[in-house]
């Protein structure tokens, strides 16, 4: 497959080049970056343009995009516009309205949108999602969802968590991954409860806290909470209970834990995993390895997507949405002390 990257010199754009580059399957024809000398310094020999028109004349299947929200919209467009599939990085677009734009046009080209949530594809929760449809832990009860971070000292640019930019706050950071999570695990969501605050960082339209509870059209229920105030450092985690017992992933460190058990109540197994291999590897190298390789994982996904296959582990365009319209529902919620109902999407098909 040809494939085209827009915004590649950034920190995942520099890892999204690295995985294509990397992969057989593909041949990396162009790239676009307003720095360009950064750009051509990664790109391998392939064609570098500042300019979006120029770069989508250049002969290409699909294109990655790794730019900051606010923008990625009309990119979006004009690579359907073209005929071209499309990659994007989370969230799809600071607005619900903007994401919808983008799936419809997704849908009137007859192309696929995949959506850039890679944290299906570390091992702590790509176990949860298999566990649970194992059926070991038999039927599902309930979930938790975690994720969290010390909030602002983490951002590097204006853009990552000022709202008119970035959509909102922790809900649209760390949380975003979070809600996906939610959604893979759930099936979907089409119930949102919850409350949002900014009593600690104060910036106005991005939340510091929010908390939540979700239910899919069966009714099996999840608590969710995003934060930037978790003072002891980044942490992303799923517990998953069912009647014949539990199933654990988290990040970072990676780890996982299973109880299983013949009845409730039964003697317990447990399994633990530490990834202990993961954790050398972050600590001589750093946690970009263990992103590149969600990310080659989910790039051969997407070359999958493309071909009309289902059942696959990659975030689909409805999928994208969905975490959107859940990320401005959690507001929304505070402010009518309601809950939000929202339409069931389901899988998203060319």
């Amino acid at each position: 497959m040809r494939i085209g990257i827009i915004g590649a010199a950034g920190k995942i754009g520099r890892m999204r080049v690295a995985t294509v580059r990397a992969n057989p399957a593909c041949d990396l024809v162009a790239v676009m970056d307003l720095d360009a000398d950064k750009a051509r310094a990664l790109a391998g020999g392939a064609v570098v343009h500042t300019e979006l028109g120029r770069f989508l004349d250049e002969k290409m299947d699909a294109v990655i995009i790794s730019t900051p929200a606010h923008v990625r919209e009309p990119l979006c467009l004009a690579a359907f516009e073209r005929g071209l599939h499309v990659l994007s990085e989370k969230p799809l677009h600071h607005t619900v309205e903007g994401s919808r734009r983008i799936v419809a046009a997704a849908k009137r080209a007859g192309r696929v949108l995949g959506a850039g949530f890679n944290m299906r594809y570390y091992p702590a929760f790509a176990h949860v999602k298999d566990v649970m449809e194992s059926g070991r832990i038999g039927e599902i009860d309930h979930i938790r969802i975690y994720g969290g971070h010390e909030g602002l000292p983490k951002f590097a640019y204006d853009w990552e968590y000022k709202a008119e930019v970035s959509g909102g706050g922790a809900l649209w950071d760390v949380g975003i991954h979070m809600t996906d999570m939610a959604r893979h695990l759930m099936g979907e969501i089409t119930e949102v409860y919850g409350v949002a605050t900014e009593k600690v960082w104060k910036v106005p339209g991005s939340e510091d806290n929010a908390m939540a509870i979700f239910k899919s059209p069966s009714g099996l229920a999840a608590t969710y909470q995003a934060t930037w105030t978790d003072w002891k450092g980044y942490r992303s985690a799923v517990e998953v209970y069912g009647s014949h017992g539990m199933v654990m992933g988290a990040y970072a460190p990676m780890e996982t834990l299973t109880i299983t058990m013949d009845k409730p109540g039964g003697a317990v197994r447990r399994e633990r995993n530490r990834f202990w291999g993961v954790k050398l590897t972050e600590k001589l190298r750093s946690w970009k390895v263990t992103a590149e390789a969600s990310f080659a994982a989910e790039l051969a996904d997407f070359l999958r997507l493309t071909r009309g296959e289902s059942g696959l582990r990659i975030a689909d365009g409805h999928a994208a949405l969905r975490a959107v319209e859940i990320a401005a529902a959690v507001p929304e919620s505070t402010r009518t002390g309601l809950p939000v109902r929202l339409e069931d999407l389901g899988p998203m098909r060319v």
